[in-house]
């Protein structure tokens, strides 16, 4: 349902600005998280996921109306999205029926282990963003910079699927040959979710155009996406339970093309 109410929503503030814009960009670009929050900081620590692996190629259009030579209204929506697996970088995992026991554990990397519990780790976003641009030197020369900020409502989407060590429910388990006490931890199924969620942003971007013909240009930019996003309050067993806002910002680096009507 939510779904479909953004998409009607994106066609009611788009099939205007198409009406009454004086440019439409098409723009290829990668998008860079900035990834500074608690969960983001969890699979980055416990597993074989970094920072990069969520760097991602991501497309967006945009419309412009010019209020003067030097200042535009724009509406734009970009779209990002990466899954990624991740392997558990200290733990091993043995299973139920080699234990005798009624479900998988995770033992210290130290041990040779049947198989390597892992799991996907999927973020979405789609930014709707109004912006005010500002062209210093107005739209007519061989180089025409930029700059400008506003304000945008994001649809996304945070997925987690597969292995899940359970760390807050510690077992001991006596190795035979040692007699040593190894601490260990249930590995649950997990399929944690937070689907079509709704959060206000904030962006802020600069570049430069340069005219290739009589109407159109290719401009290079840099935006820089500002977002925290709150998840739901569930039960423990349930969702992202005990994780602080989710950081969904980060830089984009996109080059595109303008046609101006």
């Amino acid at each position: 349902m939510r779904k479909i109410l953004v998409f009607l929503l994106t066609l009611f503030l788009f099939a205007p600005a198409l009406v009454f814009s004086n440019t439409v960009t098409l723009k290829l670009g990668v998008f860079i998280p900035t990834a500074k929050s608690d969960l983001w900081d969890t699979e980055f620590s416990q597993m074989s996921l970094k920072k990069s692996d969520y760097y991602n190629t991501n497309f967006g259009f945009a419309f412009e109306y010019f209020v003067t030579r030097e200042l535009s209204l724009m509406l734009s929506i970009d779209s990002y999205s990466k899954n990624k697996l991740g392997y558990y970088k200290d733990y091993v995992g043995y299973t139920a029926e080699t234990l005798g026991t009624d479900e998988d554990f995770a033992f210290p990397k130290n041990y040779e282990g049947e198989f390597d519990p892992c799991h996907t780790f999927n973020v979405s976003i789609t930014p709707i963003q109004a912006s005010l641009k500002l062209l210093p030197l107005g739209r007519r020369g061989k180089l025409i910079p930029y700059v400008g900020g506003g304000v945008g409502v994001y649809l996304w989407n945070v997925r987690l699927l597969n292995d899940l060590i359970d760390f807050s429910d510690e077992w001991t388990y006596t190795d035979p040959d040692t007699s040593e006490e190894v601490p260990i931890y249930p590995i649950r199924y997990a399929d944690i979710r937070e689907e079509n969620r709704l959060s206000i942003g904030y962006h802020a971007f600069g570049g430069i155009m340069v005219p290739i013909a009589n109407r159109t240009t290719v401009e290079l930019e840099v935006k820089y996406n500002m977002i925290k996003a709150k998840f739901q309050e569930k039960d423990p067993t349930q969702g992202f339970w005990g994780f602080g806002a989710f950081d969904l910002g980060g830089y984009q680096l996109s080059i595109g093309i303008n046609y101006w009507f």
